[in-house]
């Protein structure tokens, strides 16, 4: 009975899927980064005031952010969705070489036009559920700006706006298919700004105060710190201010923005505080002053096994490799961008993958331009990135798949991902997605047994832990 209830959800879902493709395209067309999403959740608006939803918009603080909601009564599931894009990624859609559409501006470099539509296509077929069926439930979409740095579901969280949920679920574009067992680094964002004495470089040098030095004596300290660092540990940054672009002119601020990451919040907290002591350094040794400013944080990722593998059996209810001979052709383009020593651990990857499969099989797999292939459940391993996904699993249970709906062996944040952004294969990974999710959803409204255990599993991941939220209550996202 409730596989053919979850047929009809996938029909309902496959007679609304242009809604969703063109929003997901306009997404595309209007990249925007962190909270100031303006154009962005418009298009998510207009699709749910048409699905009957009742949207609470700017929660959490932010402007941009909002749920929708549908349904009474337990249990309550939430679905996160995303629509932020990321800086200097813009590019032509559809073409097979970098080109940007306009030099230096934003793009959908991590297929987040696709993450927030699939996550509204999954909240309405759970509603398309709901309301044939009449049982108890409710959904709940919170669409949640900046992930790409701002970590906008870690205020979300901080102010309470998960607490009521029983199950959360998402998704994200990838170029292969399966389960999202792993976990993910915490991270913490950190703006360290440098104070100087301007003076003239040649004629006055020893009355000025140099803030770009004290900037990349910082980054050099830095360097040496990575050798006594666990290996999982990640540091990176970027310059936000060099001070300005006359050399004869001592720099009197410089700025860099850091992130510090490792599997554990904790792990991160200790090395953001090694990094903050070498940037104190730096300033003592140039005789400048120093300012640290945290813009976010978020936890690692905790999955939920009981509802992760409940996601991953109901990608077998989905037709998910349906692509014509066109498609095919199309990402192979993308493929041929791919250098060879990624093909080449790709294939070593699913040796060791698929130990029943012959060499010949795998080979016919690895060398597709696309993924065709379900991975096998996997609770093993740390992702190397990061997700303000994590706070939520750390408040409720939560569960998401990755869907290989980009070019195989593309890396996210690159171009080739903002360049397949409109594909019909991008569309179809998106309408793939919110139909795991959606079929998720209605596992959990048709069984309270489901529902106590994915809670009781929760509670023992914790060990006793409580989620607190590593951004202060004085630290206010920036819109």
């Amino acid at each position: 009975m409730i596989f053919l209830k979850k047929e009809n959800v996938i029909e309902r879902l496959n007679e609304k899927k242009d809604t969703f493709f063109q929003a997901a395209d306009a997404i595309w067309e209007t990249p925007e980064l962190r909270f100031a999403v303006d154009q962005s959740v418009q298009q998510h608006y207009q699709v749910l005031e048409k699905e009957d939803f009742t949207i609470e918009k700017g929660i959490g603080g932010m402007r941009n952010a909002y749920v929708a909601t549908y349904g009474s009564g337990s249990p309550v599931i939430g679905v996160l969705a995303e629509y932020d894009a990321l800086s200097n990624l813009s590019q032509v859609a559809d073409l097979p070489r970098q080109e940007p559409l306009i030099k230096g501006a934003n793009g959908h470099g991590c297929g987040h036009n696709l993450l927030g539509m699939g996550a509204v296509a999954g909240a309405v077929g759970a509603k398309e559920f709901l309301k044939e069926t009449g049982i108890s439930g409710t959904i709940k979409l919170f669409g949640c700006p900046a992930e790409e740095g701002g970590c906008g579901k870690s205020y979300l969280a901080r102010a309470g706006l998960f607490d009521d949920l029983d199950l959360a679920l998402s998704w994200h574009p990838s170029d292969q298919t399966g389960a999202w067992g792993a976990s993910s680094l915490a991270v913490y964002h950190v703006n360290y700004h440098f104070k100087g004495v301007s003076s003239h470089a040649a004629g006055a040098p020893d009355l000025g105060r140099s803030a770009l030095d004290a900037a990349e004596l910082m980054n050099i300290g830095v360097q040496f710190l990575r050798e006594h660092i666990i290996d999982e540990a990640r540091i990176h940054y970027a310059f936000t201010d060099v001070g300005g672009t006359s050399p004869n002119v001592v720099q009197a601020s410089s700025s860099l923005f850091y992130y510090v990451r490792a599997p554990k919040m904790e792990q991160a907290a200790e090395i953001f505080e090694r990094v903050t002591k070498i940037a104190e350094g730096a300033a003592l040794m140039t005789g400048t002053t120093m300012e640290v400013v945290l813009d976010s944080a978020c936890y690692e990722y905790m999955p939920s096994k009981f509802w992760t593998k409940q996601m991953h059996e109901n990608l077998s209810l989905i037709d998910l490799f349906d692509y014509s001979a066109e498609e095919l052709a199309y990402e192979q383009a993308y493929y041929e961008t791919i250098d060879d020593s990624v093909k080449q651990k790709i294939y070593h990857d699913l040796m060791d993958v698929y130990s029943e499969k012959t060499a010949a099989e795998i080979k016919e797999l690895a060398a597709s331009p696309i993924c065709q292939f379900i991975l096998p459940l996997s609770f093993e391993g740390i992702g190397v990135g990061s997700t303000d996904v994590g706070d939520v699993s750390w408040i409720c249970p939560t569960a998401q798949v990755w869907i290989g709906c980009e070019p195989m062996g593309s890396a996210p944040h690159s171009w080739q991902w903002v360049a397949n952004g409109k594909s019909s294969i991008a569309h179809k990974g998106l309408l793939n997605a919110g139909k795991a999710i959606a079929l998720t959803a209605i596992d959990a409204f048709t069984s309270p047994e489901s529902v106590q255990k994915g809670k009781e599993e929760h509670l023992r991941n914790l060990k006793g832990r409580s989620y607190v939220c590593a951004i202060p209550g004085d630290i206010l996202p920036d819109c």
